[in-house]
This record gives C-alpha cells, sequence and structure tokens, in this order.
C-alpha cells in the first residue's frame, strides 16, 4: 500500500509555523488536515455485519503469554467449546505455566513456541488452529493479525490493535480480502453499567443522544516496571497524541451507532505539557529518557460525527489521581454517568412504574440509588442476564473479560457477526495517529477517514447479535 499523503489545505494568505518539539504555543492557521483513503481494490468487499460458518469447537493459538495474556488463558479454562492448541510467547517459562493452568482445570496440554521474535509465524501457519488470540506488545499486533488472517485465521486482539494509518488500513484491507473475522478485545463495552445504559439508550430512554464522553486516566507510577523490555514507557517518550484511546472510545462509539447509521467527520486534539513522567523517570535515575519526553500530562480530543453529536475523549496516565473512563451521555431526555459518581438523571414521567415506584423526580439531578438498581434490573441486557453471575465468579476486570471472551466464542459457534468489527478496530485506533497529526500541526482539526468506504450507513443502529 502507498504511503499516505497528508494534504493540508491553507486558507488563502495564512501560513503555518514550525514545530520546536517542546510543546510551546504554536500559530497555526489552517482549515483543515486530510487523510488519503486508498481505494479498494477490484474485487474486494466490505465486511460490514460478516458472517462465518459455524465452529462447533473454536481452535485457539494464543500469543503473548504477560499479564494479559496469562490471565486470559486463566479465563479460558472456563470457557466450553474451545480448544487451546498453541501456546506462544518469548519466554518458556511463561508456556509452561500457562500449560499447568491448562492441565490444572482438566484440559490437554498445548504445543509450545518460544525463544526468539519469529515463533508466532509456527502458530499462525498451523491448519489445525480457528482462532488467533493476541496479547503481545503494541507494535507486535497488526503484524501478527495480518499474518494470521493472510493464514486462514479469525482473529482476536488486545488494544490497540494497530497504531499508524498504514497498519490500519493494512489491516482493513486483509480482512476484507481473507473475509476472516477481525476483533480488538475491548473489554470495557461489557462493564456491566455501560452494557446496561446501552440498552436502555438503545430503547429510547434517554431520547437523541446528542454527546458523549470517554477517557483512559489511569495513573501507572506503580506498575511501569511491569512492562516487559520497557516498552509501554518506551511508546510514552517518542509520541504526542492519545496513544491509548480505546476504553474510552469503544462505550462512546457504540452509543452513537458509529458506522452503523453514523460515522466520525472531524476531530481536533491538544496536550499539556509532560511533567509527572518525566519527574517519575528522574527519580528512577533515567535522566537521558526525560530529556524531550513526548507524550503529554493530559491529552484531550473533541469528535464531531457526521449526524452532528460530539465525543470527547481523554487520555492521562501521568498525574495521581483516582481511576475514570468517565463515561458520560447526553440525550434529549436525560444524562448518565460512570464516574466519578454512577448515576442517570431522568424524569420519573418518562419511566416505568415498575420503576418509578412512588417516587416522583426530574432529570435535573440524579434519581436514588433505590430507584436506579430498579431502572438497571429493569432494563438489564440480555447479555448480563444470561452472563452476569459466571462472570463475577471467574472475574477479570469483575467480569467484564469474560463476557468480552464468551461472546466472541458464542459468535464464532453461532456463525453470527462479532460484537465488534475491523471497523470498530480501524475507528478507535485511528485516534492514535490522527490526534497526533492535530497536536503536531499545532491543534488543527483532523479529517477522520471512512475506514468502511462508504457502508457506514448499510446498518441501520447498533445491537448485539443472537443466535434464533
Amino acid at each position: 500500500m502507498k504511503t499516505l499523503v497528508y494534504m493540508i489545505l491553507l486558507v488563502g494568505g495564512l501560513f503555518l509555523s514550525g514545530c520546536d518539539g517542546k510543546h510551546k504555543s504554536q500559530t497555526v492557521k489552517v482549515e483543515c488536515l486530510s487523510v488519503e483513503t486508498p481505494e479498494r481494490a477490484s474485487g474486494q468487499q466490505d465486511v460490514v455485519g460478516l458472517a462465518c460458518d459455524p465452529i462447533d469447537t473454536v481452535r485457539i493459538g494464543f500469543i503473548g503469554l504477560g499479564a494479559r495474556g496469562t490471565e486470559a488463558i486463566r479465563r479460558f479454562t472456563y470457557q466450553k467449546g474451545i480448544e487451546v492448541m498453541a501456546l506462544c510467547d518469548l519466554h518458556q517459562f511463561r508456556t509452561d505455566s500457562c500449560n499447568r493452568m491448562l492441565v490444572r482445570a482438566g484440559m490437554k496440554e498445548a504445543d509450545v513456541y518460544y525463544g526468539d521474535d519469529e515463533q508466532w509465524k509456527k502458530v499462525c501457519e498451523r491448519e489445525d488452529i480457528d482462532l488467533i488470540y493476541i496479547a503481545t506488545d503494541w507494535v507486535n499486533h497488526a503484524p501478527i493479525m495480518i499474518y494470521a488472517m493472510q493464514h486462514g485465521k479469525h482473529v482476536a486482539c488486545e488494544v490497540p490493535a494497530a497504531l499508524t494509518l498504514e497498519e490500519i488500513w493494512e489491516v482493513v484491507n486483509t480482512a476484507e480480502l481473507t473475509r476472516k473475522h477481525c476483533m480488538m478485545l475491548e473489554n470495557c463495552v461489557y462493564d456491566f453499567f455501560e452494557i446496561t445504559t446501552l440498552n436502555m439508550a438503545q430503547q429510547g430512554v434517554f431520547g437523541d443522544i446528542t454527546h458523549v464522553k470517554g477517557a483512559y486516566n489511569h495513573c501507572l507510577s506503580d506498575i511501569w516496571p511491569d512492562y516487559n523490555a520497557d516498552w509501554r514507557m518506551q511508546y510514552n517518550m517518542k509520541y504526542r497524541g492519545d496513544i491509548y484511546p480505546t476504553h474510552g472510545m469503544g462505550p462512546a462509539c457504540q452509543l452513537l451507532n458509529i458506522h452503523r447509521g453514523d460515522r466520525m467527520k472531524h476531530l481536533v486534539s491538544m496536550d499539556s505539557d509532560p511533567l509527572s513522567l518525566p519527574v517519575w523517570l528522574k527519580v528512577h535515575g533515567r535522566d537521558k529518557d526525560a530529556e524531550g519526553f513526548r507524550n503529554g500530562e493530559v491529552t484531550l480530543t473533541l469528535i464531531r460525527t457526521e449526524k452532528g453529536k460530539t465525543i470527547q475523549i481523554e487520555h492521562n496516565v501521568a498525574s495521581p489521581r483516582p481511576y475514570s473512563r468517565m463515561y458520560q451521555l447526553t440525550g434529549t431526555k436525560g444524562f448518565a454517568e460512570k464516574y466519578p459518581v454512577e448515576g442517570y438523571a431522568l424524569d420519573s414521567k418518562n419511566l416505568p412504574t415498575e420503576v418509578v415506584g412512588k417516587e416522583t423526580f426530574t432529570a435535573h439531578e440524579f434519581m436514588t440509588e433505590e430507584v436506579k438498581q430498579r431502572l438497571m434490573l429493569y432494563y438489564k441486557d440480555e447479555i448480563v442476564r444470561n452472563m452476569e453471575e459466571r462472570a463475577k465468579e471467574v472475574g477479570g476486570h469483575g467480569g467484564m473479560d469474560f463476557i468480552m471472551d464468551s461472546r466472541l466464542i458464542y459468535c464464532l459457534h453461532h456463525g453470527l457477526p462479532l460484537d465488534m468489527d475491523v471497523y470498530d478496530l480501524a475507528e478507535w485506533c485511528a485516534l492514535i495517529p490522527l490526534t497526533q497529526l492535530s497536536i503536531e500541526n499545532g491543534f488543527v482539526p483532523v479529517e477522520v477517514p471512512d475506514f468502511t468506504r462508504g457502508a457506514w450507513n448499510k446498518v441501520k443502529g447498533y445491537r448485539h447479535a443472537f443466535a434464533d
């Protein structure tokens, strides 16, 4: 695929100033930044609503067995209708540890691959594997996904699944060419509050949703040393922009039916100067790494959709503060929020009597906890009804990881479209390069590519698929 060309559309007589790389104010007067959308190859078709042949027993190869990969193996010992065929990691002690976990659960040992950074290709090349489950460091996600699909495998990949526009387009094109499922493992869309609120939104409880918020605000100061070869800090050192957007983007985009009746059109992003992480590096004797540190303390992004809705996304892994994914929605009939206070603001006259009881209230303040609990029970999503007890027992971020895995396997078993497709992957991950473009060109608006290349309005409304 040819290199993407960034075309800056300058307003007549105005100018673009240079960047000094030190986060100083810049005067940039531009109309918009646009990125090239490559033409779809002749004979290649979109995969909106892709359904593949049912798989009775899903045979899986796991690549990457660090913290997330090992935890995935533990969760999959509770899944039915699967077989773990291969375990792959750089380190033998991890493949051995995961095999012991399988044996303790009464499952057979998997074949192991370790020792160098090319072993994963052997897993992808096997003919007895249906699904490649990827939990490596970020920079290896896209190459493994692409290679796996080229070798006839469905893929499920940890977040973020792709880092550059070139990678994203290659993943999209490969999924379209091979007609294989390509799902990003975004667990936050299965949080009990978020999935229940999505069900309410789909039933019109909030009216027309006009604005949503999402974030990844998580101080990582205690766990930076846990990342193998310092890979996550290295990425923060080198890049500006929202480099970890999908936990906020996933729930927000599902609420707004992105590429299922609407699409993101423009974004603009800006960041504050990096302070906390350079200090952390210096405290740990890494003065040289602290010099020229790139990722901002806080990165803020605003997005506007084709149909005039707005999204606000925030990223902060540096500052001491409570964890927050923000998650808010504003609608014409009400409001929902998960952080810092979990609650709903709705008018009692618009709600079922089973929820309201004898209380009366307006949408100008949060309803009582008792009414909120009745509301969430009344609108409990079918997925939660079927899996909540088991999910809480198995765990994984409170159970949402188990639901994520279970939905993936359920849809593969029944030949259904997955809850998240390759275009979700592309749209949510695209914030990484697009926010960098906006920031490094003076915080200007950037066009968001249509990764479906015209198919964003084929499906009307986001829905989970179920077997008849």
